[in-house]
């Protein structure tokens, strides 16, 4: 029996900030990584691929869109295929410099590629090999989920993994489903010469932020082209004359998207339907996610969870580095850290940017039943005015008595570096 002070299921963002902290407090501990590459979603097919592909389409889209009079350049050249080359190659050296080296600097850490499953609350079982430990966490990451569609198993669809690696650039591209991933990948499409649409079935485009912001991100992606239809209904989808075909409803009114290809950006589901969780008493909601404490304890007091694979607050690589990080700590020391997720911010990479922290003014209504709540238009910001983005807005959710910054909402060009600012804003309390 192979015996450890710690096992971490998974090799994602969660898994490191675990390891990591395992690491400096010498405890024994094993990883196992199974699925994707070793870094999980972030390096390989999330926010490295992905940010390298919208900054390309970023360059492109502002040497035609500059707004200065006088300047006119030209791009002559656009190898969608050696930007994806290019792309991939990033997301590799990342991969090997900032986290297959960095485990190898743990002298505690024994990594084993291979899927973990429970067969008791004390052990594991991986390729037939048994494994125990102290104390475990879950950090398995998630997968992207396919809507409940007629037909769309057999018309076929890409998830982003496909989308960051496409052969060749579709010519027409149907989104299912907004949120950030749909909305970078729509308009990095867009901005590559892809006519897009994007078909989302709640009426705001990113129901958790301020709809005032996301209102106006969704007029900026329009007058780039892009089609966006919300409160959507779809019907069903087929292969016609070899273009995907979505058959859906809009107010009332049937309508259809025909592309060369789909992509599901629908939401995305925790990986716990192979780990054997009854086998270690280990309890589920109804999204099978994992039930913990705010301290990331699962119902077995020895086993923690992190990441997407928690039910937890927020789905943020950033926040299930450190989830990672203080479950191990809570788990190897007994102690109880936890996170204030009420000042954890948020981004989305789409250009404008759209960033966050803290509720927005609907849920501080519902909290308070009162707001002094102010946005800025960029239109009387003397440097937006200059760089030609007025189209930017900043949004202050204000408490009317104490006129203290409870939340504060950014759409706008450095919006998720502005937004570092405003997290501590709120942090500290301060007043307008």
């Amino acid at each position: 029996m192979n015996r450890f002070d710690l096992i971490i299921i998974g090799g994602g963002a969660g898994a490191f900030g675990a390891a990591i902290r395992a690491n400096e407090l010498g405890a024994s501990t094993a990883m196992f990584n199974s699925g994707l590459p070793l870094g999980g979603t972030c390096v390989n097919v999330g926010c490295v691929p992905s940010k390298t592909l919208l900054y390309a389409g970023e360059v492109m889209h502002l040497s035609r869109h500059h707004g200065i009079p006088g300047i006119d350049i030209e791009v002559k050249n656009f190898d969608f295929q050696k930007v994806v080359r290019d792309e991939l190659a990033l997301a590799e050296t990342l991969r090997r410099e900032k986290y297959e080296k960095v485990l190898g600097g743990l002298k505690h850490l024994t990594l084993i590629e291979g899927r973990a499953q429970f067969i008791s609350p004390e052990k594991i079982e991986v390729g037939g090999r048994k494994f125990t430990a102290k104390k475990f966490i879950i950090a398995s990451g998630s997968t992207a989920t396919v809507p409940p569609i007629q037909g769309i198993g057999e018309t076929g669809f890409a998830t982003h993994i496909e989308a960051l690696k496409f052969d060749a650039r579709p010519h027409e591209l149907t989104i299912i489903g907004g949120g950030p991933l749909g909305l970078e990948f729509a308009q990095m499409y867009a901005r590559f010469g892809t006519k897009v649409t994007l078909l989302k079935r709640s009426v705001s485009i990113l129901p958790s932020s301020e709809e005032e912001l996301t209102g106006q991100l969704v007029r900026v992606l329009e007058q780039e082209g892009i089609t966006v239809k919300r409160g959507v209904k779809f019907t069903k989808a087929w292969v016609q004359n070899g273009k995907k075909v979505i058959l859906y409803t809009v107010d009332g009114k049937e309508e259809q998207a025909i592309s060369d290809e789909i992509l599901l950006a629908a939401g995305k589901a925790p990986n716990t339907a192979e780990l054997g969780l009854a086998l270690a008493a280990v309890d589920t909601d109804k999204q099978a996610a994992i039930v913990v404490s705010p301290f990331m304890q699962t119902t077995q007091a020895h086993i923690f969870a992190a990441g997407d694979v928690a039910a937890l607050p927020l789905r943020l690589e950033i926040t299930a580095a450190r989830e990672g990080t203080l479950a191990a700590e809570n788990a190897l020391t007994g102690s109880k850290k936890t996170i204030d997720y009420n000042t954890v911010p948020f981004a989305v990479f789409t250009d404008p940017q759209l960033a966050g922290v803290g509720p927005t003014e609907e849920e501080f209504m519902k909290r308070y039943g009162a707001c002094t709540c102010r946005t800025v238009s960029f239109k009387n910001v003397p440097r937006a005015i200059i760089t030609r983005r007025t189209e930017a807005l900043i949004k202050l959710v204000v408490h009317p008595e104490t006129m203290r910054i409870y939340g504060v909402h950014i759409l706008a060009p450095h919006a998720a570096e502005l937004i570092a600012e405003a997290m501590m804003i709120v942090s500290n309390k301060n007043t307008v």
